[in-house]
């Protein structure tokens, strides 16, 4: 008889994969003898890919939207919140052993995620790929000035060139590799970026007032507006349960759901925030530049080193997560050729983004269409995680017949479908970046597709699943009935 005790005690002498191994898993269920790691190490994990230059920027833009300390430090924290919906995706990759863009299978049906997964998981991965990857690339260009180094397009080009072939190489070995490198980045930045807060504080004006500051209506327009960027960062992740999954299935939820979103929040809210202290200080809208104006000349470069670490670092498990996401729309590829696929498009999108358009223009369109797609997204998967009751069956999920417990209707999960569709297009109609949507206009610019999206999203997939699945959700406490009696039975 095998006691939850004895289970922990195989799965914690598994012979996991190495550093120095490529992956061999890709969307495949992780059986319970190749499962390792304490939820604890999810911390490192996402503490090591935010532990970033990106917070600072979008931090400092807050001051550029013309809000003050006190008003940006709210909406830092609000924002941020939605690392809480990452952190309960999380607990489903321990119970299925499968990555999120399986999981969604439950929510989108098993033909309706090939669709579901394209556009909310892996074209949201190879944009923000995209992002990261620029803004490295910006920051070695700026390093390579500073050293003496004429930096010609040529050049450039190497540059991009040499960190996205590092990223790729780290997401191609996978899992092992990412949670071995990952302690060693979150403490290297870490001590960077906490010199350069000490620097940021020593030359902060709080009581700074930026330059037309809004009042009124337009004052409630530019905090939305500053939301909807901050929460771009956590509605960015939908990815938890993909480094979760190789964790025992005995972890536990409350544990794996805390890590998760401790290792996303924190270092956000704090680089934030260090970004809000620059914009008292310098002007924010070229910040790779303005802050060698507070910074030490012996520290400027380590800082431009740092940015190019962080953006490597975060793109690391951007990369790895989209190769998942090709996989699970059905391309037919191992795990490490799809994250080689998914590199080259990221870097297509950053060399058009960096050499055509202007880089900051499509950095902030990037961010507004995370923001409509995969909010609603995340709060669909989350709706499902807790109608369910996080009850998954991984191996079922991987049964793409008929018989399949998430085949639906015609393998369509209508409820899933309807709820993001309608929650994206909500989105849409709120957005005042690419455009301003007709609810911006009414409400004088003020943009709620963050709030929006992810309620009507999460709301219409509660209510559509009960109503036309009820009987799945019957099944569903039917099972966890039975497992629970076992347990308490093995138990005794």
């Amino acid at each position: 008889m095998i006691t939850p005790e004895s289970a922990r005690t195989t799965a914690g002498t598994a012979q996991h994969p190495t550093a120095t191994h490529v992956e061999t898993y890709g969307i495949e269920h992780i059986p319970e003898s190749e499962r390792y790691g304490k939820p604890r190490d999810m911390l490192f994990v996402w503490a090591g890919a935010n532990v970033n230059f990106l917070s600072v920027v979008l931090g400092g833009s807050l001051v550029l939207l013309g809000l003050n300390l006190w008003q940006s430090l709210a909406v830092i924290v609000v924002g941020n919140l939605f690392w809480a919906f990452n952190g309960i995706l999380a607990i489903s990759g321990p119970v299925s052993g499968t990555p999120c863009s399986v999981l969604t299978r439950a929510t989108y049906g098993i033909r309706g995620n090939r669709v579901g997964s394209l556009a909310t998981n892996w074209s949201v991965c190879v944009a923000y790929a995209a992002v990261n990857l620029g803004l490295g690339s910006l920051a070695g260009f700026a390093l390579l000035d500073y050293l003496g180094i004429t930096v010609t397009t040529a050049v450039e080009a190497v540059v991009v060139a040499v960190l996205a072939g590092t990223t790729l190489l780290v997401s191609v070995y996978g899992h092992a590799l990412i949670l071995r490198l990952s302690p060693l980045f979150t403490a290297t930045l870490t001590a960077t970026l906490v010199f350069l807060a000490g620097f940021v504080v020593a030359y902060a004006e709080p009581g700074h007032v930026p330059e037309g500051a809004p009042h009124g209506a337009d004052l409630g327009a530019a905090l939305l507006i500053g939301f909807a960027i901050i929460a771009s960062v956590p509605l960015s992740w939908g990815s938890g349960a993909d480094y979760a999954r190789y964790l025992p299935a005995d972890a536990s939820p409350r544990a794996v759901a805390w890590w998760t979103t401790l290792g996303g929040f924190v270092p956000t809210v704090l680089l934030s925030i260090v970004g809000v202290l620059a914009g008292t200080a310098v002007d924010m809208t070229d910040p790779q530049t303005s802050l060698k104006d507070i910074v030490p000349g012996w520290f400027y470069p380590l800082l431009l080193l740092a940015i190019v670490l962080g953006s490597v670092a975060n793109n690391i498990l951007t990369t790895y997560s989209s190769g998942l996401a090709l996989q699970a729309v059905g391309v037919r590829i191992s795990q490490w050729a799809a994250v080689l696929l998914d590199g080259l498009a990221a870097t297509a999108i950053t060399v058009y983004a960096l050499f055509i358009t202007d880089f900051l223009d499509a950095l902030n369109e990037i961010l507004e269409l995370t923001v409509a797609v995969l909010g609603p997204g995340l709060a669909i998967s989350v709706a499902d995680v807790i109608l369910r009751r996080n009850h998954y069956r991984g191996p079922g999920l991987h049964n793409q017949t008929p018989t399949s417990a998430y085949w639906y209707h015609g393998g369509i999960n209508v409820a899933g479908l309807a709820a993001q569709l309608l929650g994206t297009g909500a989105a849409l109609l709120c957005l005042n970046s690419l455009y301003v949507g007709p609810v911006a206009s009414a409400l004088n610019g003020a943009d709620v597709s963050a709030l929006l999206g992810p309620l009507v999203g999460g709301l219409t997939y509660t209510v559509l699943f009960r109503s036309l699945y009820s009987r799945q959700l019957d099944r569903v406490r039917q099972d966890r009935a039975v497992e629970s009696a076992r347990s308490t039975a093995a138990i005794a």
